[in-house]
């Protein structure tokens, strides 16, 4: 085998060159072969690998190995062929250079392990690519994990790449690493806070792929689309794309809307702002008058009959109307918003439905609606919330209650002129 790698050297000098030029040309020579035979062989090793992985794939049920193929696996494994052949001609190839030979040595060997690294980043990535299209891992952040583990298995490359180019041990070099520790904390400071974030936003399950999100502070507001190692990108509704750091959602306070979702509706929570002069004790014609409003009727007579008999027992004097109990036109409108939410087919019954009063303010009376809409789109939700706010503010003039308005210019000219 020498002789072949010398057989360029003795044909120069058979004519007439110099000892030294013919060392370095034969030296050039070989490796011009060498390169030009570990293409051809590397070329064709990863067109039948890769053709063979085809051909396989094509015949199993399963999609992992088209994942494979897909992430480089094969081409990768068609590159160890030409590495073995190259770490075993070196020695031969520059026999005539030895102080070369341990410097050629290292870099064969720092490219086996950046090969190998490789290796496992094709298989983390087909892991990663063929768990995303199972339905039970489709909202999980495999992207995460994947990062998690790439950098994981490039730091133990690293590792061994800096044993190998400074010629220590493992173990010496852990332990050089770690008297750099805090130069290494500050620069990767980020990296750090991003992998730890990342396994506990994963392992409390804060959030999901296709979760929808508000974080104010980051004027994020829309759905989770994918989680790495170090950022969250949201699509916001506007369809533009807000990225936060992955530790952002430990340090930071977000809201998460999967709660909903998940539920049996999502909540309407509004008020309407009676006017405090418009509310009133109701006189006998006008209690006549409000009975003719179906969804009250029973309510009215069944609960003047219990006020009548409440002011029978303890002798109020009814000639002046503030005494005794007495009905008003917001409780009864109250009432009628009850039972109109309890009648609405688009809200939960199954879930709280409630109409309250809240604090007196200077712009009246509040009167809340609290309930759940069955359906939990967001377009939907809309529409069904203003059906029924439609349909209240509609009715509350039947009820002889006005709603507060802020004076308008209408208003003003109208008072104006008065």
């Amino acid at each position: 085998m020498k002789e072949y790698f010398r057989w360029f050297y003795q044909f120069l000098k058979d004519h007439g060159t110099a000892d030294e030029p013919a060392l370095y040309l034969n030296l050039a020579f070989n490796l011009v072969v060498i390169t030009i035979v570990l293409l051809a062989i590397d070329y064709a090793l990863k067109y039948f690998i890769i053709g063979l992985f085809k051909k396989f794939s094509d015949k199993t049920k399963t999609s992992y190995d088209d994942y494979l193929v897909k992430s480089n696996f094969p081409k990768y494994i068609a590159h160890l062929v030409p590495f073995i052949i190259i770490r075993n001609i070196i020695p031969v190839a520059i026999q005539d250079f030895p102080h070369w030979e341990e410097n050629l040595i290292k870099a064969t060997d720092v490219y086996l392990i950046i090969l190998i690294v490789w290796i496992f980043r094709s298989l983390v990535k087909t892991t990663k690519n063929y768990l995303s299209q199972i339905e039970n891992f489709k909202d999980k952040p495999l992207e995460s994990y994947a990062q998690i583990v790439v950098l994981f298995i490039w730091f133990i490359g690293f590792i061994f790449i800096f044993s190998e180019l400074a010629d220590k041990s493992v173990i010496e070099f852990l332990a050089a690493l770690g008297a750099a520790s805090a130069v290494l904390l500050l620069v990767f400071r980020d990296t750090i806070l991003g992998f730890v974030s990342s396994i506990q936003v994963s392992v409390n399950d804060m959030v999901r792929i296709g979760d929808w999100i508000t974080q104010e502070k980051y004027g994020a507001d829309g759905n989770v689309t994918e989680i790495s190692l170090t950022t969250v990108k949201v699509q916001n509704f506007d369809n533009t794309i807000t990225t936060i750091p992955t530790y952002a959602l430990i340090s930071d306070s977000f809201k998460n809307w999967r709660g909903m979702q998940n539920s049996g509706g999502r909540r309407i929570k509004r008020a309407l702002y009676i006017k405090q002069n418009s509310v009133k004790f109701l006189s006998v014609e006008d209690l006549d008058r409000y009975a003719k409003i179906q969804m009250v009727t029973q309510y009215i007579e069944h609960r003047q009959k219990d006020i009548d008999k409440y002011n029978q027992e303890n002798n109020f004097d009814k000639s002046l109307i503030v005494n005794g109990r007495n009905q008003t036109n917001l409780g009864i409108f109250r009432k009628y918003c009850d039972t109109y939410l309890n009648n609405h087919p688009a809200v939960n019954k199954d879930m709280m439905i409630m109409t309250r009063h809240l604090a007196p303010s200077p712009q009246g009376v509040p009167l809340e609606i609290y309930a759940f809409s069955s359906d939990k789109r967001w377009i939907n939700y809309e529409h069904i919330m203003a059906d029924i706010f439609e349909h209240l503010i509609a009715a509350a003039k039947y009820f002889d209650l006005e709603l507060y308005e802020t004076p308008s210019g209408e208003d003003l000219k109208t008072l104006k002129e008065k």
